[in-house]
């Protein structure tokens, strides 16, 4: 148990000092709204697109392939955003619908997830967890594309302009381009793959920094009932709901403990950036992000050690 929380903090606590360093910068001057919205556009067109091409490349798609783990994942995934999307077209802003409901379902999988399956499984949590990823970055992706487009003050909302949206994102675009290379395994060349690694690193570090840039107290206050609700969803309730509807499907063990660890981790970075990008409430998105991971450090400690109480992993 005490590795547990120490490996969350051990994850949890570089994103905060990031987060923290957006919010100094942006007091002492350094950085501005101008910045910010320059170096957002940079994550969400080059860097992110490239991590995630490099995420996809990199897992071995044909070692720890099991359909009913991908398959429950994915059905699952799908519940969890049509069960957010109903509640922010009832209780939300028609405004806030779309970053609520990408907030309230999508989870940091590639960054939390796995690290934390990687601490409690070893090498199967990180091969599972890394096939898994690939079904956790094109659905996001997708998903979210759909919400946010729905929504989005600058977008069309009729099918044909949603479709565009999406095979024009550039996240869904980093992802196709890479399943061919990761399917038949076809390699780059070493310059090229290094070059990719260096952009592909400037992404968390820059998006968490501009969600720290965009925080403040006002847009904390504006938000806080919108960004506790989606929260609340995205930390309790889906991860309850998903983790048991695993359990009652017969899953034990290590593939319940990694659905779980799946199922509850904090929103992505990424939810900011996509916001920001159709010109949604990126403010909204920054609140759910932080606050999803503060409460990272206590819902899944909580998580794993009623499931290792039980006995089910």
């Amino acid at each position: 148990m005490l590795a547990i929380i120490s490996a969350t903090f051990g994850i949890t606590a570089p994103v905060f000092a990031m987060l923290f360093l957006g919010v100094l910068l942006k007091r002492l001057g350094l950085i501005d709204a101008a910045f910010i919205s320059t170096a957002s556009a940079l994550v969400f067109n080059v860097s992110m697109p490239v991590m995630l091409f490099l995420a996809i490349l990199h897992a071995d798609l044909r070692t720890a392939l099991q359909p009913a783990v991908l398959g429950y994942f994915a059905v699952a995934t799908l519940f969890g955003f049509l069960l957010a999307w109903g509640w922010a077209i009832w209780r939300c802003p028609k405004a806030d619908r779309g970053v609520y409901t990408q907030g309230a379902f999508r989870g940091n999988n590639g960054i939390v997830g796995l690290a934390l399956a990687t601490s409690m499984y070893g090498d199967y949590g990180l091969s599972l967890g890394g096939v898994l990823a690939g079904v956790v970055i094109l659905s996001y992706n997708s998903l979210s594309a759909v919400v946010l487009a729905i929504y989005s003050p600058s977008s069309k909302s009729d099918a044909w302009s949603i479709l565009k949206s999406i095979l024009r994102n550039p996240l869904i675009i980093g992802v196709l381009a890479a399943m061919p290379f990761a399917y038949w395994q076809i390699g780059l060349p070493v310059w090229l793959t290094t070059s990719g690694e260096y952009l592909a690193q400037l992404t968390l570090p820059l998006a968490l920094i501009c969600i720290g840039g965009t925080l403040s107290l006002e847009s904390l206050r504006a938000s806080s009932g919108l960004a506790i609700s989606a929260s609340l969803m995205k930390m309790v309730w889906l991860p309850l709901v998903c983790t048991l509807g695993a359990f009652l499907y017969g899953f034990r063990g290590a593939e319940l403990g990694i659905l779980f660890l799946y199922f509850a981790s904090p929103t992505a970075a990424a939810s900011f950036v996509m916001a920001k990008a159709v010109n949604g409430n990126h403010e909204l998105a920054a609140a759910i992000i932080v606050i999803t991971t503060l409460a990272a450090a206590v819902t899944t400690n909580i998580g794993i050690f009623v499931l290792q109480w039980g006995g089910w992993i």
